[in-house]
């Protein structure tokens, strides 16, 4: 008789287990060194823009299209890069935003004029749209319930601290002077971080996907860009152009692009196919009016910190690595309120977001009587600052989570990348637009008779605060939509 226990029966084995899947937890410093190096880029270039101004020639609207063409790029690709980012499995997706990042980076830092460095600049903000894409999808697939509200708020932390502590890196790096790469040293720095997060990506990064079927929306996403540049372009040329008739026949189209985009969209799902953003969510009010909200309340905070870099520097006299410095105090603001937001907001509802936007409301107006009291020395002006800044980067703080948080509810694995697209998109449509218009603003007054940088800020600040009003009735709208929702479940 044959023995048994001294040789394996393969047909008596147990059968093989499946691979662990990667925990979702060692893939968030990944993911977070993505998001950091993205919105660093985005807002620490802020406290560069007047040395790579005096540097390469920049005129004024050159300025602006170096923060707006990174965001425009970024908008105007963010719902194709999540699509795709389904299609492919978020992790390459993210890998290849990575990618196209870290060495549009390197072009950036060898940039040897304006106009490179914008193109630059646009290349950076592709590649930023699939990484953005790529880390709000792994999050919304990867973690639920307790586990996404606190990977989310890491996320809300890293952005904030980025946004605001953005500037405080530039300014140290410039300040430096690395091989004398002076402002370059900020696209730079990407390139060792980006390499090293892109080697441990398929190590720690879990290979999530959405739905495959159907074919990517290419007519949908040029009609999403062409809006886009419609209302961006004319904003960005026309003051110094002498707005022209092309700027307002171009803002004139901006609602017709977007309709013809909407009703492409309509059609592609009726007849079973995959919109980059369906209509279908787009028709939930919490969808809608959350990325409403989201688009506005962006609008606001990159302009404002595009405009007060522009002061610090300009009109204070401060050097990069000092204003970065005073960028920090609203860093401060923010991390005393980020991390308690998603619990708060859990408890509190939206009420806690309007409370953040009041407190944002009030910073702007502490800001203004400050320069309205105008200090004789720079240190007076400075420490005159404090408490609006304090103010407004604890509202920023008290927002950004809870609002993503909003939108991300809708998120499922099969749309998970279409729901990330549609935030990114509207956030950087926001930062696009409101650079955009503050832009106008800030050097419409700077351009005037008699036009002093701190009018130009003063005047920026009223403008900003119209916007903070805006998110409010926005916030506002989706309250009261949620609510009747629920009242006719």
């Amino acid at each position: 008789m044959a023995t048994t226990g001294t040789r394996t029966d393969p047909t008596n084995a147990p059968p093989a287990r499946p691979a662990a899947p990667v925990p979702p937890w060692r893939a968030l410093p990944v993911l977070l060194t993505g998001t950091f190096l993205v919105v660093l880029d985005f807002f620490g270039v802020n406290v560069a823009l007047p040395s790579l101004a005096g540097e390469l020639d920049a005129g004024p609207s050159e300025v602006v299209w170096v923060v707006a063409g990174f965001a425009l790029a970024m908008a105007a690709t963010q719902l194709l890069a999540g699509r795709i980012g389904d299609r492919v499995g978020h992790r390459r997706g993210f890998a290849t935003g990575l990618t196209v990042f870290t060495l549009a980076s390197l072009a950036c830092a060898a940039a040897p004029g304006a106009t490179l460095l914008v193109a630059a600049r646009v290349l950076q903000g592709v590649g930023a749209a699939f990484v953005g894409t790529g880390v709000l999808a792994v999050l919304g697939v990867s973690f639920t319930g307790e586990a996404r509200a606190r990977a989310l708020a890491w996320y809300g932390a890293v952005l904030g601290v980025a946004a605001a502590g953005g500037q405080l890196v530039g300014g140290a790096l410039i300040a430096a002077d690395v091989a004398g790469l002076g402002w370059r040293a900020i696209f730079a720095v990407n390139v060792p971080v980006g390499l090293l997060a892109l080697a441990l990506t398929p190590r720690l990064v879990p290979a999530t996907r959405g739905r495959r079927a159907g074919r990517l929306d290419v007519a949908g996403m040029a009609l999403g860009a062409l809006t886009m540049v419609l209302l961006v372009l004319p904003l960005v040329q026309g003051r110094q152009a002498g707005w022209p008739l092309w700027t307002w026949v171009s803002l004139a189209l901006v609602p017709v692009a977007a309709a013809a985009g909407y009703r492409h969209g309509v059609r592609v799902e009726r007849d079973g196919g995959q919109p980059l953003l369906p209509p279908s969510l787009l028709r939930l009010p919490s969808m809608s009016l959350g990325l409403l909200a989201q688009l506005v309340y962006w609008c606001g905070q990159a302009s404002f910190y595009f405009v007060l870099a522009l002061y610090l520097q300009d009109g204070l006299g401060l050097t990069p690595l000092d204003a970065g410095l005073v960028f920090g105090v609203l860093a401060t603001g923010y991390l005393a309120t980020s991390f308690r937001a998603p619990g708060l907001a859990a408890r509190h509802g939206r009420s806690v977001v309007v409370v953040g936007l009041c407190a944002i409301l009030a910073g702007y107006g502490a800001l203004g009587i400050a320069l309205a009291a105008a200090p004789a020395s720079t240190g007076g002006a400075v420490a005159a600052l404090v408490p609006g800044l304090l103010l407004a980067g604890a509202g920023q703080g008290l927002c950004i989570t809870p609002l993503a948080a909003q939108v991300l509810a809708h998120a499922d694995p099969r749309q998970a990348g279409a729901v990330s697209g549609a935030l990114q998109t509207a956030q950087q449509a926001g930062n696009s637009v409101g650079v955009a218009v503050v832009g106008v603003v800030f050097y419409g007054v700077l351009g005037a008779a008699g036009g002093t940088v701190g009018d130009a800020f003063g005047v920026s600040l009223v403008a900003l605060a119209a916007i903070g009003a805006g998110a409010l009735v926005g916030v506002g709208l989706l309250a009261l939509a949620v609510a009747r929702t629920r009242a006719h479940a």
